[in-house]
């Protein structure tokens, strides 16, 4: 791993991950606090780089320390939660390919409390693959790609976290597209680095402008789709959020949470153009049951546990109760509670 002024969390991330690998190796950035000093307790090899606003470079300096024949790849704000036996097993498959690991993000749901948020990325490497982009770098390899499943919680995202790193990216991101022209990939991430500190006026444009150069198989596209309608709605832009998403609907048929902001998304509408309500309400209601239609769908990127289940549920409970219809609301209520318990126990 990369790492710097880490100390809160590193030593959580070697320690599960200790027992399944032959050695730990962390690149020190340029840590003002204990990052080393527990790092090297956990008995990783640490060595320090000067930092040079570039993610890649540091990812493939850390890279060089190791001759194994394969590296998995962490942050110090994860680590491993399940399936190590999948990594035992992958060891024992020389076959070449890259390992899609399952890392679960814990974000801030507010009223709706702390949500998981699953995406599938490349992060165990064979010898030889090196990353590239200054920033939000990726492996730059034609070898397949494969799911294993093991799983890594991520509480980077959390709004404490998320402060202390705050426009840490931003000038990266801006410089990256600057050299590199308006690549799709960036511009999400701006959009995306915008949004989170609300500054949604200044998502909208990076967003519009990475919608009409992302590929429809792009594995980020369900993402950037969702916080365009998102803060879209943020914006009050009702009508272009509502022809975002019928251009959108056909594409994402197995998505619970596409519908799920779609009902968001109606919500708002209706709450700021009551006039609206009458023709509105029914939609929200069918798209927070078409989510729960759907159901959960782990497989898919970035979708957030629960809005296929217990969170339309709660919702559809808060809707008849702002109808006043009491027995829908209880019967809504009780769902959700059954189903949220059941995702507790799976």
């Amino acid at each position: 791993m990369i790492a710097r002024d880490e100390a809160r969390c590193i030593e959580r991330c070697l320690r599960s991950a200790a027992r399944y690998v032959d050695a730990l190796w962390v690149l020190d950035t340029g840590s003002v606090d204990d990052t080393a000093a527990i790092a090297r307790r956990c008995g990783a090899e640490v060595l320090h780089w000067p930092w040079r606003h570039d993610f890649a470079a540091a990812r493939n300096a850390a890279l060089e320390l190791s001759r194994a024949d394969w590296q998995l790849v962490l942050d110090a704000d994860e680590w491993i939660a399940a399936g190590s036996e999948a990594l035992m097993a992958w060891r024992q498959d020389t076959a070449a390919r890259i390992g899609l690991l399952r890392v679960v993000s814990q974000i801030d749901g507010g009223a709706a409390g702390t949500q998981h948020a699953p995406s599938w990325l490349p992060r165990l490497l064979p010898r030889g693959v090196r990353y590239r982009g200054r920033v939000h770098e990726q492996p730059v390899s034609t070898l397949p790609r494969r799911r294993l499943e093991l799983q890594l919680l991520h509480d980077g995202y959390l709004p404490a976290q998320m402060a202390r790193k705050a426009g840490r990216n931003r000038q990266l991101l801006q410089q990256a597209l600057h050299s590199d022209g308006d690549d799709p990939y960036l511009l999400y991430q701006l959009g995306k680095d915008h949004e989170v500190q609300g500054r949604f006026a200044d998502a909208e444009p990076c967003y519009t402008q990475a919608l009409a150069a992302t590929e429809p198989r792009a594995p980020w596209r369900h993402d950037l789709v969702l916080r365009q309608l998102f803060t879209l709605k943020k914006l009050g832009r009702f009508e272009p959020a509502m022809a975002l998403a019928e251009a959108e609907m056909p594409h994402w048929g197995e998505s619970p949470d596409f519908f799920f902001t779609l009902g968001d998304l109606l919500l708002d509408w209706a709450v700021a153009q009551p006039r609206q309500a009458p023709a509105l309400l029914p939609m929200i209601e069918s798209s927070w049951r078409r989510a729960l239609h759907i159901g959960e769908n782990p497989a898919l990127q970035d979708t957030v546990r629960g809005r296929g289940s217990f969170l339309a549920a709660h919702n559809l409970a808060a809707l008849f109760d702002g109808l006043g219809d009491a027995v829908s609301a209880r019967r809504w209520r009780e769902q959700a509670a059954r189903m949220r318990a059941e995702a507790a126990l799976a």
